[in-house]
């Protein structure tokens, strides 16, 4: 087993004792707020797998190093609060897409991303600010500093209520911005297609890199 592995293992299973609830399950609170399971730590059964680089390990959904594809949940999302736990590899590169139409891979991706990225690998020493973790892609940056390092579990909660987007990063919220102030005065065809669409599915956007997923959960928020 590489070293990496062992690592992965011991912090797994660290994170499982601390947060003293069961991987890939639903806290009873969160059942009584209403949360449903898009992950259930064994199967891709909620998801849309478009290029067969997403598979299921230890209770993980993992992304393959190499290749471009997504993964997209089943179900289609309007307004919500998703949570889930992230692991970053040295110099990760994905994006959590929102209100996505499911797509080919060699089509790219339709719809808002949110970056997902090892913001301090010196590969990335020189990207536009909205391209670190968090940032709003093409449009807003995020607040920077609050990743865990590299190999540990973040916790990530997003917030998508209308043309608000915000996003709370172990605790932190590094995210805040409004759609529609964020688009103002830019010509509709020139505003990224997808980013104001209402409802779609959620989506890991793959980028020739391993990043891993757990605990993913979603609260649909009703008006």
């Amino acid at each position: 087993m590489k070293i990496y592995g062992i690592v992965t293992t011991i912090l797994f299973a660290f994170s499982f004792c601390v947060q003293g609830q069961k991987l890939n399950q639903l806290s009873d609170k969160e059942v009584k707020e209403g949360y449903q399971l898009l992950f259930d730590g064994k199967s891709l059964d909620n998801w849309i797998n478009n290029a067969d680089e997403y598979f299921v390990e230890d209770g993980c959904i993992v992304k393959k190093a190499s290749g471009f594809g997504n993964l997209y949940s089943k179900e289609e999302f309007d307004n919500f609060i998703l949570r889930f736990e992230f692991q970053l590899t040295p110099g990760a590169n994905n994006g959590l897409g929102l209100r996505h139409i499911v797509m080919p891979k060699e089509k790219g991706y339709l719809g808002m991303e949110l970056q997902i990225l090892d913001n301090e690998d010196p590969q990335y020493k020189d990207l536009k600010p909205y391209q670190y973790h968090g940032g709003l892609y093409n449009y807003a940056p995020a607040k920077r500093g609050y990743l865990k390092p590299v190999g540990e579990w973040n916790v990530q909660e997003v917030i998508a209520d209308g043309a608000t987007i915000k996003i709370i990063l172990n605790g932190t919220v590094i995210l805040d911005v409004n759609l529609k102030k964020e688009t103002q005065g830019i010509p509709a065809e020139k505003i990224q297609p997808g980013l104001l669409r209402s409802k779609g599915h959620l989506a890991f956007l793959g980028h020739d890199s391993e990043v891993r997923f757990r605990n993913i959960r979603i609260k649909p928020i009703v008006k």
